[in-house]
């Protein structure tokens, strides 16, 4: 059984947010987004925990009993047993420990963001442009600007993935709540779960027009910039 923060309270909260993830998880699995147990998402606790998906856990099955809580270098605030958070947690921490205003963080394997990685195997970003859902990103009120969404060639050590993915958002100009890693999947973040979930949902479908604009022989030229991360 997962352990609880002490503060009751916060015990309370953390059972509700739990329940609302079970739910999020649920809907990916509905989605195809998180097969063979694959997937691994956090949310924020406070200043300096968070509570993150257990390693090798259903995700389609989703309860409290599949979270830890840890510290954001990674450290356990329990006795959990043999279990040991999701390998790519380290990719959550940073996030976290890059920008208190994250609440949350969401990593799927959507069909969509690894096709769109390998359609172009070269490019280092996604620009969407001019689709009036970019307004579901938070900070976006008009249609008409653009999102830069950096693509990050996979590798299996987290740490050093973790510093490139800080190294390229820095680099990125304007608003950005997601990156890509190349034929693997797709990490969204927001100030909660719901705007978490507004951004990867969002991100997705516009991927997917993208995608059959591809296919239809539309203006990938506009969308897949650069050179290979």
């Amino acid at each position: 059984m997962t352990r609880l923060p002490q503060d009751s309270s916060a015990s309370e909260h953390f059972q509700q947010l739990a329940e609302q993830l079970g739910g999020i998880a649920r809907l990916f699995g509905d989605r195809g987004w998180t097969p063979a147990t694959s997937s691994n998402f956090s949310v924020r606790l406070g200043s300096d925990r968070c509570a993150v998906t257990i390693s090798g856990r259903d995700k389609t099955r989703l309860t409290a009993a599949d979270l830890m809580v840890v510290d954001l270098a990674g450290n356990p605030d329990g006795d959990y047993g043999a279990a040991r958070p999701s390998a790519e947690a380290g990719l959550h921490l940073a996030l976290y420990r890059r920008d208190p205003a994250i609440g949350a963080v969401l990593h799927t394997h959507a069909p969509n963001s690894v096709l769109t990685t390998r359609l172009q195997p070269e490019a280092d970003s996604i620009r969407l442009a001019g689709y009036e859902l970019l307004k579901a990103f938070a900070g976006i009120t008009t249609h008409d600007t653009a999102v830069e969404v950096p693509v990050i060639a996979n590798r299996q050590a987290i740490d050093e993935l973790a510093r490139e993915a800080d190294r390229r958002l820095d680099a990125t100009a304007g608003v950005c709540w997601a990156y890509l890693i190349r034929d693997h999947g797709v990490y969204a973040w927001g100030a909660d779960l719901a705007a978490t979930l507004r951004h990867l949902e969002a991100l997705d479908y516009l991927l997917g027009i993208e995608l059959e604009l591809a296919r239809l022989g539309g203006r990938t030229g506009r969308t897949w910039q650069g050179g290979q991360a």
